[in-house]
């Protein structure tokens, strides 16, 4: 158990010390700075700009941002859509996978635009060669357009009176080429050389310890696997995601896809701080968001390690702890952090089964997806937080008798209802979802067109652990998260128009919100801070923000939690 800590306690502790520099350098590649890859990457820049016809030294304001980023995802989706309707007629096909129906095609390419990645299928058998790679290119792009629109977040709180907000095509082609793609080049190239297949041919047949002849998957699975978690995506090239042998080999890979998943949502924390000279607000930020993470973590590591008390009272011992849906070569403790690692960041990968971990564990990663706040995904980590700082800073200073002022600009009653919507929102899309599914489930109902025979033939899990897996399914699309409790029969026009709907308004009224805040507080009056401005970058405050994200985000969805994974750890028990 020692030797698994250890390893947990490594892997993020190193994610954190390598995160301040890469933090720094993102902050140099945003403000245009100098940088060690100038040579490399000017010349590729310029080419797809001038290709593309696109003026990146011209200045947009909020709302020219907002229409360059929802115009390039519309064509981006109706690529996708198009790609995955008709991939069995396609070539890159050796396999001679099918072709989607309109409603999983419609549900795969919302989910891989908006960067949540939920699959609804299994990848070996449910994409072509061709589908997997423009999956990989909407890897790249969704985090690009999540870190574009931190740059703008960034670029609205350093400047003090101005509606120019930079160029959103210059902050996206940068955060593609400067950051994602040297940095999935070094994981790729690290799982390559540890057995990661990267080629082009079809299945493989294989004979077996005990002499079966057995056909295995390939193909281009090593670039695609670094994307997927160097942009907190998620999507899986195989079935079982990160679980399977082929696209997480050994500890070393497990480690490196953790570390993968990690380094930008921590690094922009830092480029925050960096981009602002202000590192001492970006430690605050980071520090909230640690505390949070530690107390979802904790509590997972320890049940997971403690075993399943139904299976001790039959006398079985658990001397590797609860071992059920974990891959023995990772063990519960290392499977534990990553399950709270991909549900706080976003990225939805597994290397285990949520819908086996322990109860406890399991409201731990739905938690982790509703308060949505605790460092994130690419750039929308920073943007889900700031609408919390703005109500933080709204809140104290009516309790403090200060006009809220958040970097020299007054937050007003337009910001503040901008951001309790984009707050109360998140909750509504969960629950209401939910509701919904909940009522049918326990009316048996009739789905027709919906879904093939009743409600209830969605659920292998009745009670309890059953209303978890339909709220695991709202809450992942609604965190752009990915991941799910696999009991649940998704893939049927129900959950993947129900679903895609969710994923639609879950990534981008969030993101308009933050923006409009951002664009209106930037071309407000400057006031320079004096001995009754309230400071944002001291430890009082950040209790303040994480005060407000308990009350806001977590208190919403302790009901839904205290019918799902709690009443199920008090049956255990």
């Amino acid at each position: 158990m020692n030797t698994e800590l250890f390893g947990v306690i490594s892997i993020f502790i190193i994610s954190i010390v390598l995160a301040i520099p890469i933090g720094k350098y993102i902050a140099k590649v945003y403000l245009g700075d100098k940088t060690l890859f100038d040579p490399i990457f000017n010349p590729i820049e310029k080419f797809i700009f001038k290709i593309s016809g696109i003026n990146s030294t011209e200045e947009m304001n909020w709302k020219q941002h907002l229409k360059a980023l929802l115009s390039v995802n519309m064509i981006w989706f109706f690529l996708c859509f198009f790609v995955l309707l008709f991939q069995g007629s396609l070539p890159l096909n050796p396999d001679n996978n099918p072709s989607m129906t309109p409603d999983l095609a419609f549900n795969t390419a919302i989910s891989f635009v908006v960067n949540c990645n939920l699959q609804h299928y299994s990848g070996e058998s449910g994409l072509s060669y061709l589908g997997q790679l423009m999956l990989m290119f909407l890897q790249f792009v969704s985090a690009g357009v999540g870190m574009a629109a931190a740059a703008m977040i960034f670029t609205a709180m350093k400047e003090r009176t101005t509606e120019k907000l930079g160029n959103f095509y210059n902050y996206f082609i940068k955060s593609c080429t400067r950051i994602l793609l040297p940095l999935s080049a070094i994981v790729a190239i690290a799982l390559l050389f540890s057995g990661t297949p990267m080629t082009f041919e079809g299945k493989d047949t294989i004979t077996t310890l005990q002499g079966d002849s057995v056909q295995v998957s390939r193909g281009p699975a090593a670039a695609f696997i670094a994307i997927k978690h160097i942009g907190t995506n998620g999507g899986g090239f195989f079935g079982v995601n990160s679980a399977h042998p082929l696209e997480n080999p050994t500890y070393f890979t497990n480690a490196v896809e953790l570390w993968a998943q990690l380094i930008v949502p921590f690094a922009m924390i830092f480029a925050l701080g960096f981009y602002l000279k202000k590192k001492k607000l970006a430690y605050v930020i980071f520090g909230v968001m640690t505390v949070g993470f530690l107390l979802l973590v904790i509590p997972t590591i320890a049940t997971e390690l403690n075993g399943n008390p139904a299976i001790e009272k039959m006398g079985i011992a658990q001397a590797t702890g609860a071992m059920e849906g974990k891959e023995v070569r990772f063990g519960p403790a290392i499977s534990g952090f990553w399950s709270i690692a991909t549900t706080v960041i976003s990225t939805g990968s597994v290397n285990s089964m949520h819908d086996s971990s322990m109860p406890i564990s399991g409201a731990m990663q739905l938690l982790a997806m509703m308060v949505n706040a605790f460092y994130g995904g690419c750039g929308v980590g920073i943007l889900n937080f700031y609408i919390f700082i703005i109500l933080a800073v709204f809140i104290s200073g009516l309790m403090v008798g200060r006009t809220p002022e958040f970097l020299g600009k007054k937050i007003e009653a337009r910001e503040v209802k901008i951001a309790a919507f984009i707050a109360i929102l998140h909750p509504l899309l969960i629950l209401a979802g939910t509701a919904i599914a909940s009522y049918f489930a326990a009316h048996d109902t009739a789905m027709g067109y919906w879904f093939s025979g009743n409600a209830t033939g969605w659920l292998n899990n009745p009670g309890n652990h059953g209303f978890s897996e339909m709220l695991y399914e709202y809450t992942s699309s609604a965190a752009n998260n990915g991941s799910g409790f696999e009991g649940l029969g998704d893939n049927n026009p129900f959950w993947n128009i129900t679903t895609g709907i969710v994923l639609l308004l879950s990534r981008f009224i969030p993101i308009i919100g933050p923006l409009a805040i951002a664009g209106l507080l930037a071309n407000k009056k400057y006031i320079p801070e004096s001995a009754g401005t309230l400071k944002t970058d001291t430890t009082i405050f950040g209790i303040m923000v994480f005060a407000v994200i308990a009350i806001i985000a977590a208190l919403s969805f302790f009901p839904a939690l205290a019918l799902g994974p709690l009443a199920e750890y008090f049956t255990l028990k």
